[in-house]
Order: structure tokens, then sequence, then C-alpha cells
């Protein structure tokens, strides 16, 4: 009872995390491990798992999506989608070793842009004359580096989607929000369609089902609060997110 007590709890702050900043994976992939599954089992799960979480506060979102650029929301999704799908098939046949050691450097990464995107976006315009914008292309083809990472790993992949958009296009990060919880549900979508065929991640179908539950409610909830909450906020929140991940993921490795 208290390891479905943990994966439950887990899986409400997962699914209210990618709601609000991202970040679900940092909480849904160590319980997991706690309870007992193998690194690359657990991973697989606890993405399928927040995807019903994630497809919730979608859902919340819907009215609220705004266009990356000048690329179409149909085009966007599309990539991600076939990201995701390829990211979890390198998943599943690679060793998770390599790719673990430079997670790390990749939040640090992601956390600085966040930090220092905008202003960085405004003094380039400001330098060279002109508003810094990336091409419908460059989008794509970021989108799609960042959807197979999503299916690989899934850790932060939304916070570096807005860290891209923020230094690319110097959009908000409160405005694009909407827009990140679209894209991680569909890169989960196409990566947990592979799990559930190719992976381990059925084998233990009751903390699966706890984990998801957990993460709907987390999810439903976590889009609720954060369309209330001001821009300013909202942005110091998925600062503080991405710092922390940050941190303890140095920590731990």
């Amino acid at each position: 009872m208290s390891e479905m007590l943990l994966v439950l709890l887990a899986g409400v702050a997962a699914g209210a995390l990618n709601s609000i900043g991202g970040g679900g994976t940092f909480v849904a992939l160590p319980a997991l491990v706690a309870v007992g599954l193998p690194p690359v089992a657990a991973n697989a799960s606890s993405t399928v798992a927040l995807v019903p979480g994630a497809a919730a506060g979608a859902w919340v979102y819907r009215r609220e999506l705004t266009p990356v650029g000048g690329t179409s929301t149909t085009a966007l999704t599309a990539i991600s989608v076939i990201g995701g799908g390829l990211g979890a098939g390198l998943l599943l046949a690679l060793p998770a070793a390599s790719f673990d050691a430079a997670v790390p450097w990749l939040l640090a990464f992601a956390t600085v842009i966040l930090a220092f995107g905008r202003r960085v976006s405004r003094a380039l315009s400001t330098a060279l004359g002109r508003s810094v914008g990336m091409s419908s292309r460059a989008v794509l083809i970021g989108q799609f580096l960042l959807a197979v990472y999503g299916g690989y790993f899934g850790g932060a992949v939304g916070i570096m989607m807005l860290a891209l958009w923020s230094i690319g296009l110097g959009l908000d990060t409160a405005v694009s929000n909407p827009m990140r919880v679209a894209q991680v549900a569909a890169v989960y979508l196409s990566a947990t369609a592979l799990f559930l065929i190719a992976s381990d991640a059925l084998n233990a179908p009751l903390l699966l089902a706890t984990m998801l539950a957990g993460a709907v409610a987390g999810g439903f909830a976590g889009a609720h609060f954060a369309r209330r909450l001001p821009a300013r906020l909202l942005r110091s929140v998925v600062l503080t997110t991405a710092v922390t991940m940050t941190v303890l993921y140095f920590l731990h490795g």
C-alpha cells in the first residue's frame, strides 16, 4: 500500500508539473525505480502513465493555443509525433548510459536559455536592427530534435521547447505554455504507442494504472491552476522547476 501511495502521489505531482511548467518525468521516473522497476522499463512506463495527464492538460488549453512563429500548429504537431516515435525506438534499441551523462548538461543549457533567452533575443534584435526570428523550417528542425529527445528520455523536454521558442522567436513563456503542453502530449502519444508494443511497460499493470490515474488528476488540476497564474509568476514557477531539476540531476549523477 505504501508503494501504491508513493506512485499515486508521484503521478499527481508529475501530471501537475507537466501542465504548469514541465518536469514531470523527474518525479515519475524516480518513483517507479524506487518501487523496483528497471530504469528503461521505468522510463517507458512513466511516459505511458503521463500521456493521459498531458492530454488532459492539452484539452484544458485547447482554446489558448497560439502558433509558434510562422509554423502551423498541424506541422509542428506532426513533427512532434514523428520525433517522439523515433526517440522511443532509440530508447529500446540503444544503451542509455551515454545519453544519461549528457542530460544534466542539456538541462543546464535549457535553464540558462529560459532565464536569459528573451533578453538575449531583444539584445540581438537591437544589435542587428531587426527582429530575431527563426524560419519555419528551423523551428520544425529544432522541434524534431527535441521530440526525439522527448521520446528517448523525456525529462524537461517541455522546458527545452520553451527555451527554443524563447531564444529563437522571443516568445513569452506564459503565452507559449499551452502549446508546450500540447506538443509534449503529441511526443508522449507516439512514444507510448511504441512502448505499449515493444517495451516492458505493461509488466507492472497495477503500478502503471495507479500512476496514470494520479497523472490525469494532476494534469487536469494543474492546467486549470496554471491558467489563473499571472504571467510573471508562471515564468517564475517554470524557471524554479528548471533550476531545481538541473541541480538535483547533477547531484544524482
